[in-house]
């Protein structure tokens, strides 16, 4: 007895594509940003603030990951990684310029 077979539409799967990209590339990103940010942010010993720095990208992955799938669209998600994405790497860039003698 053959079963039916029901098919997603096309536009379904693409947009579950994109969310999962976003999520993997533009999740890393962030984890990586919000790594870099507070490395060099943190008044600590700079071992304990890259220690730091570390554990705590580890929940950006995550709260990144939720953001895209419980966002109302693909669109929104890779915003949802774009927008941090920019605010982290541009207080980086000031907080490494910033610390140079």
């Amino acid at each position: 007895m053959k079963g039916k077979i029901s098919t997603l539409p096309v536009s379904y799967r693409l947009a579950v594509t994109s969310r999962v990209l976003a999520a993997l590339l533009g999740g890393y990103v962030v984890a990586a940003l919000a790594s870099v940010s507070l490395s060099l942010l943190l008044p600590m010993a700079r071992a304990e603030a890259v220690i730091t720095g570390m554990m705590t990208s580890f929940l950006a992955y995550l709260v990144a990951v939720l953001w895209c799938f419980a966002c109302r669209s693909a669109r929104r998600a890779w915003i949802g990684m774009l927008v941090p994405s920019l605010v982290l790497g541009a207080i980086s860039g000031l907080a490494y310029w910033a610390g140079q003698p």
